[in-house]
């Protein structure tokens, strides 16, 4: 017998042009444009776009911007609410070369101007609407940046401030731009801030591979049919969207964009265009489930909703089934693209009461087809605990789906991905089936409404104040958010602040959504070595 000297399967058979390309979604919109020219792609209040109509719009914004000196690498921020607009920046950046910044539209100034400069940001494309805080974030940059305008007739008030608007800015494109799918699949896509536990955010890098991967794997997770009707509730700012403006083309579904998020708006949008899919935080459950008879329409059977962020209650997943909606509930970090893990179902479970079917659906389950590696582990040693549905452990993860890593902030990158695992910061236990279910964040933050409130932050604020000598802030679960800042002061002696002028004072120097609802004045509880103990402040907390 011959013995073999090299693997046979390596001769001869490399990569090339025709059986090697790299993963993007960027192939998606190419292939509905051209199979499904003709069916509905956009839906915003009287507009009504094809998907020919939508791809030219995407290529005329990639020609534009690389007109304007847009390519690989350089970083285009896109400041709006779900409009047609910022979905289609998230084909038309890319297809520049360039990496998207959808920015969260909730932060103050200050954070705009960060995220700007950090980011490097060339060009910026605005809605109106937020002129007001756009405007002063602009002020505080050192080198200029080109604005663009999104002059949507629905946009409430606001001025323009760019020396274009958007529809100026597409028409200067050319239809027939010939852009390429990227290079590599590793390089960039997109870059999303996240608060993490520090008042500056850190950006959070995606690669086109991820991104593809994610995409699909929302198809897959959700076992989404053909031609979907998507209704945006959930924002395209937070993770991309959780990479569902990519997976909604995929499958050439219809995207309706709702520009304001309301329990009416939801339910007629639902009603008048025959919505299949949704997504969003407890917060849109909320808003459903407490809407007055006056404001409501009813529920198509089989509307599907994916719900992910502060875990949502049992109950208010029991009130939303006995509305008609079929909830699947997911779990992920902006660092991983969105949601990665999904509270799969069984047959079953299907003959449980409702109650016991609630409580196993509020889980975080399993990891996703797309997602490699999930674990719940001892924070120091890697060890996996027990599936015994009690012994606490750091979530973590492992993947093609995990970013990069965090925009020029390497430490932070290595400490992230410290023994080959993404370390999420996220406490849970394993049940005896597999599944994951959150029981803390270690990180103390605070998702309100879906989005990331950072602790820290707000502490820091609270100890500006002239009267406060200590501060600690913790979660306070709320009934329509999801859970909110609850402050516990100290005064420094011989100060008096009423609760009302300090929550004042938070809402002067920060975002809205990031203040205090509720102030606690007493003496902070430490350890001997004068570490304030926190819960105990959660188990106080209830009380409030």
């Amino acid at each position: 017998m011959t013995s073999r000297t090299e693997n046979p399967y390596e001769v001869d058979l490399d990569r090339n042009a025709a059986n090697h390309v790299p993963l993007s979604p960027l192939s998606f919109i190419r292939r509905t444009a051209a199979v499904y020219p003709h069916r509905t792609a956009v839906i915003h209040g009287q507009i009504r776009r094809n998907w020919s109509e939508t791809y030219e719009r995407c290529v005329r914004l990639a020609s534009a911007l690389a007109q304007r000196g847009i390519g690989v690498g350089d970083t285009v921020a896109v400041m709006a609410p779900n409009v047609p607009e910022l979905l289609e920046a998230h084909f038309g950046v890319p297809m520049t070369g360039g990496v998207l910044n959808a920015l969260n539209v909730r932060l103050d100034s200050e954070a705009i101007a960060f995220i700007l400069d950090h980011s490097e940001t060339k060009v910026l494309i605005t809605d109106r609407e937020f002129a007001a805080v756009v405007k002063p974030a602009l002020a505080r940059l050192e080198r200029p940046v080109l604005v663009i305008d999104i002059d949507d007739p629905m946009a409430r008030g606001g001025e323009l401030l760019g020396e274009l608007t958007y529809e100026q800015f597409l028409a200067t494109g050319d239809p027939d731009f010939a852009w390429t799918l990227p290079d590599d699949e590793w390089r960039a896509i997109a870059l999303n801030y996240t608060s993490g536990t520090t008042g500056n955010p850190k950006g959070v890098v995606y690669h086109h591979r991820g991104a593809y991967l994610n995409a699909t794997g929302n198809i897959l997770t959700w076992a989404m049919p053909h031609h979907p009707v998507y209704l945006w509730t959930l924002p395209m700012f937070h993770c991309n969207g959780w990479c569902f403006p990519w997976t909604v083309t995929a499958m050439a579904g219809t995207h309706v964009c709702l520009r304001a998020i309301a329990a009416r708006s939801i339910f007629d949008a639902v009603a008048d265009h025959n919505v299949t899919h949704l997504c969003g935080a407890p917060i849109i459950m909320g808003l459903l489930i407490n809407a007055p008879p006056e404001q409501r329409r009813p529920i198509p059977a089989g509307i599907r909703m994916m719900t992910a962020g502060a875990a949502p209650p049992a109950a208010v997943i029991e009130k939303m089934e006995r509305l008609g909606f079929q909830i699947i509930h997911v779990y992920g970090l902006t660092e991983v693209y969105g949601p990665v893990t999904v509270c799969a179902w069984h047959d079953l479970w299907d003959q449980l009461p409702v109650e016991q079917r609630a409580v196993f659906k509020a889980r975080q389950g399993v990891n996703s087809p797309v997602l490699e590696g999930l674990m719940v582990a001892n924070a120091n040693t890697l060890e996996p605990v027990p599936s015994d549905g009690t012994t606490i452990g750091e979530v973590f993860m492992r993947g093609n789906v995990v970013m990069r890593g965090y925009l020029k902030n390497p430490r932070a990158t290595r400490e992230a991905f410290e023994g080959g695992w993404f370390h999420t910061g996220d406490l849970a236990v394993m049940h005896e089936n597999g599944y994951i279910e959150i029981r803390d964040r270690s990180k103390d933050i605070i998702i309100s409404g879906g989005e990331n409130i950072s602790t820290i932050e707000v502490e820091s604020v609270l100890y500006r104040h002239p009267a406060v000598q200590e501060a600690a802030v913790v979660a306070r679960p709320d009934e329509k958010w999801g859970e909110t800042p609850c402050a516990f002061v100290t005064l420094k002696p011989d100060q008096e602040v009423s609760e009302a002028e300090l929550i004042a004072f938070c809402r002067q120097n920060l975002a809205h959504f990031k203040c205090p609802r509720h102030i606690v004045f007493t003496e902070l509880p430490k350890t001997s070595t004068g570490k304030i103990q926190k819960f105990v402040l959660r188990q106080m907390v209830k009380e409030v």
